[in-house]
């Protein structure tokens, strides 16, 4: 796979995530800043390092296999796995600047 051709399916990737959306909050996962990294091999199969907003978040068991699903389906990708992370925990600050604007944080 050429960088080119991984930057593209990242392109993918990131449009699917912004497509998802925590239920509680109207932001999508990509811009509250719950996507640490996006690993993509030369196979095409997608590696997702995520948080959530709490450990005791509602859809701890729900968002990330819907992440792997919507994921592993866009046009390119060979499959998806998330992994999730809690260091560093998530905070307010690792959201986009558009999405701090979108909840009033700015």
């Amino acid at each position: 796979m050429t960088i080119e051709e991984r930057n593209t399916l990242e392109e993918r990737v990131i449009a699917v995530l912004k497509t998802i959306y925590d239920p509680e909050i109207p932001v999508d996962i990509y811009e509250l800043g719950l996507i640490y990294n996006i690993g993509i091999d030369d196979q095409a199969f997608v590696t997702i390092l995520m948080t959530l907003t709490s450990p005791s978040c509602p859809v701890a068991e729900t968002l990330p296999p819907d992440v792997e699903q919507k994921v592993g389906g866009a046009q390119g990708v060979t499959g998806c796995k998330v992994e999730i992370t809690w260091d560093p925990s998530w905070d307010k600050s690792m959201m986009s600047e558009e999405a701090q604007l979108e909840l009033g944080f700015l």
